[in-house]
Order: C-alpha cells, then sequence, then structure tokens
C-alpha cells in the first residue's frame, strides 16, 4: 500500500478483513484502467467498428445501464451488499473476457450493455458494502482509501495498458480486455474474505424490524427530501468531477494552445495528489472533528476557487510558456486538494444518511447523480466552450458555491449522525475477552 492506515493503537489499527477488501479495491481499479482513459480506442480496436459507432453504441447502453441502478438497489436491500457486489464482480469480468469475439455489432453491444449495467451500478453497490462493514470515522476512513486506491489503480492500469499496446500491438488490446476481466475475478476472490459483522448481516429470511421494513421501497427516498436535495447537490458537484476528463483537454488545445503533453501531466498530477495525499487528508478531517457537512462544503469552495482561477485564465489567454503552465498546474492542485477533502466527506455523509434497511435504494438514488453528471457534462461543455471558453468555468463556479451553501443549510435536516462524525467505532463485535482463572482459595 502507498499508504498507511495505522492509528496511535497498533493493535486496534484495522477492521477485520480490511486488508483484502482494500487490495481487491485496488486490484479492480487497475483493471478498469486499463480501458477507461481510452475506452473508444479500446473498443475500436477490441471490435473493429467505427469510432462514431463504438461512441453511439457506448452513449446508448451507458443511458439504458443507468435502468440497473434501481435493481441493484433493490437487491442490496433483499440480499446484502456482498452477494450483489460479488455477482457484479462476475458480471463485469465476463462482459471483458467476451470483448475479443464481439466482433458483430450486435454482439457488442449486448455485451456493452451487460457490462454498462454492472458498471452503473457498481459504485452505489461498493458504498452499501462500506456502509455495512464498518462505522464512524472508520467508514470516513475506508471511503477516503476507496478514492485514493480508485485514482492510483486507473493510473497504474493506463500505464500496464499502454505497455502492453507497444509490446503486443493491436492484439495488445484483446490481452488487456482478457486482463481487466482477470482482475475482476481477483477482486471477486479477494471479497469474498470480506464478511459483514454479525450483528449488520441481514440476509433474505431475516427480515428488518416493522418499522424499518422496506415495503415502501423507493417511495421512501422519493419522500425524504433533505436526502434529495442531498442529491441534488451531489449533482451540482459532480460536473465538477467531469471537468478534468472534458472540459481541460478542451481548454488546453483549445485558449491555453498547449500541447498534448501538458494534459497528460494535468491528468497526472491529479492522480498521484489523488493517489498520495487523499487518505492523510482525510485523516486531518476527522482529527479535526469536522462535520461531514462542513468538509464537503469546504472541498465544494476550494473546486469553486479553481474553476474562477481557470476562467480568469481563460480570459487572459496566455501563450502556453511556463508561467501558464505553471499556473494551470497550480489550479490543478487546487482542484485537486478540493477532491481529496469532498469526496469522502460526501461520500459518507450519503451512506450515514440512508436508513440502514433501505440503504441499497438510498444510494442507488445517489448514484444517479453521478451519472446524470457524467452523461450531461461532454454537451453541455463543449456547447458552452463553443460559445465563450469562460462560460463553463462560469458555471461550474456557481455550481460548487451553490452546492456548498446548500451542504451548509442541509445540516440542520439531516441526521445528526449524519452530519456529525462519530469516533472510530467497529462493525464488527470486539471479541469477548477470555475469562481470568479464578483465584484459589486461602485458608487462614
Amino acid at each position: 500500500m502507498p499508504f498507511s492506515l495505522r492509528r496511535r493503537h497498533p493493535v486496534q489499527d484495522r477492521l477485520p478483513g480490511e486488508r483484502a477488501m482494500l487490495a481487491a479495491m485496488a486490484v479492480d481499479a487497475v483493471g478498469s484502467g486499463m480501458y477507461v482513459p481510452f475506452s473508444l480506442v479500446f473498443f475500436h480496436h477490441l471490435t473493429g467498428l467505427s469510432f462514431a459507432t463504438v461512441g453511439a453504441v457506448l452513449s446508448a447502453v451507458g443511458l439504458v445501464g443507468m435502468a440497473g441502478l434501481p435493481l441493484a438497489g433493490a437487491a442490496v436491500d433483499r440480499f446484502g451488499a456482498r452477494r450483489v457486489q460479488l455477482l457484479l464482480y462476475g458480471v463485469r469480468g465476463t462482459g471483458f473476457a467476451l470483448y475479443p469475439f464481439a466482433a458483430a455489432l450486435p454482439a457488442f453491444a449486448a455485451v456493452a450493455l451487460g457490462t454498462a449495467l454492472g458498471d452503473r451500478a457498481f459504485p452505489a453497490v461498493q458504498q452499501s458494502w462500506i456502509g455495512e462493514v464498518a462505522a464512524g470515522a472508520d467508514r470516513d476512513r475506508l471511503q477516503a482509501a476507496s478514492r485514493a486506491l480508485r485514482n492510483g489503480g486507473l493510473g497504474a492500469g493506463a500505464l500496464l495498458a499502454s505497455l502492453v499496446v507497444s509490446l503486443a500491438g493491436d492484439r495488445g488490446f484483446a490481452l488487456a480486455a482478457w486482463l481487466n476481466a482477470a482482475s475482476f475475478g481477483v477482486a471477486f476472490v479477494l471479497m469474498r474474505r470480506v464478511h459483514a459483522p454479525a450483528a449488520g448481516r441481514r440476509s433474505a429470511a431475516a427480515a428488518p424490524p416493522a418499522e424499518a421494513k422496506p415495503r415502501a421501497g423507493y417511495r421512501a427516498v422519493a419522500a425524504d427530501r433533505p436526502f434529495l436535495a442531498l442529491t441534488g447537490v451531489n449533482f451540482l458537484t459532480a460536473l465538477g468531477y467531469s471537468a478534468l476528463g472534458v472540459l481541460f483537454p478542451l481548454f488546453i488545445a483549445g485558449p491555453l494552445h498547449g500541447p498534448e503533453a501538458l494534459t497528460g501531466a494535468a491528468f497526472t498530477l491529479n492522480t498521484v495528489l489523488c493517489a498520495a495525499g487523499g487518505v492523510h487528508i482525510a485523516r486531518l478531517t476527522r482529527r479535526g472533528g469536522a462535520r461531514r457537512t462542513r468538509a464537503a462544503a469546504l472541498g465544494a469552495v476550494l473546486f469553486a476557487a479553481s474553476f474562477a482561477g481557470l476562467g480568469l485564465l481563460a480570459t487572459a489567454r496566455p501563450a502556453a510558456g511556463w508561467a501558464a503552465t505553471g499556473l494551470l498546474l497550480a489550479l490543478v492542485t487546487l482542484y485537486t486538494a478540493g477532491e481529496t477533502v469532498h469526496s469522502p466527506a460526501a461520500s459518507s455523509l450519503a451512506v450515514a444518511a440512508a436508513p440502514e434497511a433501505l440503504r441499497g435504494r438510498y444510494l442507488a438514488a445517489y448514484q444517479l447523480s453521478w451519472s446524470l453528471a457524467m452523461i450531461l457534462a461532454p454537451s453541455l461543455f463543449t456547447a458552452l466552450a463553443a460559445a465563450d471558453p469562460r462560460l463553463p468555468w462560469l458555471l461550474l463556479t456557481g455550481t460548487a458555491l451553490t452546492a456548498a451553501a446548500v451542504l451548509l443549510r442541509l445540516e440542520r435536516s439531516l441526521p445528526h449522525t449524519a452530519v456529525h462524525l462519530p469516533p472510530a467505532s467497529r462493525a464488527w463485535p470486539a471479541p469477548a475477552a477470555a475469562p481470568r482463572p479464578a483465584r484459589p482459595a486461602v485458608t487462614p
């Protein structure tokens, strides 16, 4: 691990099964990194279809894949997050194992739809699983570790895929697909070693308490206005997360007239800082006793500051010299700081605000905000940038500041246990202490 999760008491520094859980997350991220950064090129070489066809199919199945989120949420509440997560590992692994054989358009669309259903649902299921196995500050710590591993794994996977393709040529894309499928298999094996605590484990036969029975289903989610507001706030912030992959390349190639290598440098800087500093920043936040709403709001403000700076840079339109490059990378660093502060706090806030019996449905609804932002961002950003390069940054500055303000107002309506960060606590019950042997009787 590139980071340490140790605390003052080394005997209690990890949850049972935590190493296997983090290892599964890391392996999953490395596999995903082998295709995520260049998915169009990846699938074009695998299938032989045109870029336009591949893009249209991926967009269509991405939209349809969102329909799997409500189903996955209901399955989590019924069968438990662990079972659903293991199933999704199998679905995603099978899909990537089949991609090299899906050269015809119908076959590619069918395989892409299956993997899209798994990919769209997986983040919400994993959040639910973290909510089952950890509580209190441990939950925030695992959220931060998950985000750091995700960033580091994506970067490592992209480098690995580049090496495989450079050595094996076009055949390397098929090999990368099979390596990704294998990564899901390894993650499956590792995650099977992790079990929820006996107190929090639910089965289909064991019904929740009467007052928490999920009979209302998604009607209960729709009636929870504070949580819906939290989901809407996350949509505003998620637009900012999409900026790195969509808007930064447009900005560097357009108003800044910078080389393509500068885009790679910005991605690398973000990945390295998130992987190396995400856990430590989250730890400082926990030690400071910050409320989750305020930590998430601070992250949104840092986002807004970076977007405002990029808007000013778009107004100045300097040549891509050393000064402009340095300023851009400084703003990327500020953007990354906002990401590392916001992400674990916002994720843990959503998990803690969801009732346990309906956690799967709640987090599936919350995940829709991420999916909608990812779908809307490319067309929205390109349209605004075509009209004026400053408009996307002005929009993102406004959405981030609005999100920060609403998060602070939600403190009074969200559950107290969700807003306030409790001390570290184990979802697993501590092992009972062995009884001491009785002292021998002393006779006078």
